[in-house]
């Protein structure tokens, strides 16, 4: 059992399932080739039966029809002038006058069978498959009446021989007939099987590959559209997703070491001057105070948006629920209109808009968008939500528009990255804003856009697929 088991590694999956194919082909081809035989070698010997048979219904109808008073003399009469088929031989056993045959009847009269019929006649008709001369042989004995006496027996032979021959060729031919199906069968199942599972075995290697940390591995275009080449297809998207991941999360690990080291070496510095002999004079102390809290707090803020942007690579980062635009947009406009000194417009929605997004998470990103607009404006300026539906391309929009400087179109790309602050008129932002709306946006299948507002300054918006919307069936 030892043995047996690095034959089969050896010979792979493909050779074990051709194998196990193989042997059910085997046994289906073989039953089907026995029942083959088995009827054709029936058929035959029906068939001889029933040509022995004619011989005995045309003796017993025309000795019915001639009614002969000399019974020997008829039964001359009949052998000399009926024609038997090759290889049928006629005995009529008279038991009180004498025994007639046609030529050959010697070995059907010393079979054993039919010596007991030429002491006794049978009281019905038989019909025997056997073997005499070392021949296959159909046998028919029937007594025969007369006058409702028994007065002999009619025996009748058919010699197979040559249905035997014809039977053992039947036999090769369904035998090598079935070996060559057999063959075919298992050589296609094997190429088949082995191109299969060669295709199995790159995904295999290339996962294997991929837990060693190499991400970049794709199994490209498979060559067909069947199950495996759907499977390649979505195992290089799984894998795209998957590097997309590793590849944020590194730049946010470096982003996030980068961002953290500069309040903390400033915390450092300041509270080991303030060691090294600021420590007796209270003003210092308090301003090293109100600096490191204001650090602390900066700290916290980013601390806090890096994790909602962690969050963002989680698959269940949304909670989506059917949602009212006009009625959240009001939401976020009681929010904001007491931040700070600005002309907030009253919300522009649909009013029979219903979206099924993540409200909490549109909400927190619509209300960064105020706050950077806050940032860019100044007292009196003006800052509006909107929320449109495109139906040319198929799109609901979010904005926020203000009329503040606005933003340079090459500065726009850069925004959107992560601590990326152009323009940045305070040192208080944490550059991480437009990347988490930016965030919300993608895990809701949408984008981010910006343009120029209507009212001069910039308009920033979440852009999301129109099938994530629906008109309210109550309006």
């Amino acid at each position: 059992m030892l043995k047996s088991r690095p034959i089969l590694r050896k010979v792979g999956s493909a050779g074990r399932l051709a194998i196990l194919n193989s042997i059910i082909l085997a046994l289906v081809l073989g039953a089907v080739v026995a029942v083959f035989i088995r009827n054709f070698t029936s058929s035959y010997q029906a068939v001889a039966a029933s040509s022995i048979g004619v011989e005995l219904r045309e003796f017993q109808q025309q000795a019915l029809k001639q009614k002969p008073a000399n019974l020997e003399t008829f039964a001359a009469s009949f052998l000399r002038n009926h024609s038997l088929a090759p290889g049928e031989v006629v005995v009529i056993d008279l038991t009180k006058f004498t025994r007639l045959a046609t030529p050959g009847s010697g070995p059907v009269l010393a079979s054993p069978i039919v010596k007991p019929w030429l002491l006794a006649p049978p009281s019905h008709s038989i019909v025997v498959s056997t073997v005499i001369g070392g021949h296959p042989t159909e046998l028919v004995g029937a007594p025969i009446v007369a006058g409702h006496v028994v007065v002999g027996t009619f025996i009748a032979t058919s010699d197979l021989n040559a249905f035997a021959k014809e039977r053992s060729r039947e036999i090769l031919l369904s035998i090598a007939e079935g070996t060559i199906a057999l063959l075919a069968g298992v050589i296609s199942t094997f190429v088949l099987l082995r191109r299969l599972l060669r295709k199995v075995g790159r995904i295999t290697s290339a996962a294997d590959e991929i837990g060693s940390g190499t991400l970049d591995q794709r199994l490209g275009d498979q060559g067909s559209n069947d199950e495996v080449g759907e499977l390649a297809r979505t195992f290089d998207a799984m894998l795209d997703r998957v590097q997309a991941a590793m590849t944020a999360q590194r730049r946010l690990l470096s982003d996030v070491s980068h961002q953290l080291r500069t309040p903390l070496t400033v915390v450092r510095g300041h509270l080991e001057v303030l060691g090294r002999g600021g420590a007796h004079d209270p003003l210092e102390v308090q301003e090293t105070l109100d600096l490191v809290i204001d650090e602390i707090d900066h700290t916290q803020v980013v601390v806090e948006r890096l994790l909602m942007l962690g969050r963002a690579m989680e698959p269940d980062f949304l909670d989506t629920r059917p949602v009212e635009v006009h009625a959240l947009l009001d939401e976020v406009y009681d929010a904001v209109r007491v931040l700070a000194d600005r002309q907030f417009l009253l919300p522009q929605a649909p009013r029979d808009l219903v979206a099924v997004v993540d409200a909490e998470k549109i909400r927190g990103a619509l209300m960064n968008l105020v706050d950077n607009a806050v940032r860019a404006t100044a007292p009196g300026d003006e800052i509006a939500l909107v929320a449109e539906v495109d139906y040319l391309d198929d799109v609901i929009r979010l904005s926020v528009d203000d009329s503040g400087p606005g933003i340079p179109e090459d500065q726009r790309a850069a925004v959107l990255q992560r601590f990326s602050r152009p323009g940045a008129r305070d040192r208080d932002g944490s550059g991480l804003g437009l990347a988490i709306v930016k965030a919300v946006a993608e895990g809701h299948g949408g984008w981010i856009t910006i343009e120029t507002s209507d009212l001069g300054g910039a308009r920033v918006t979440i852009v999301l697929p129109r099938a994530r919307t629906r008109a309210s069936e109550d309006s």
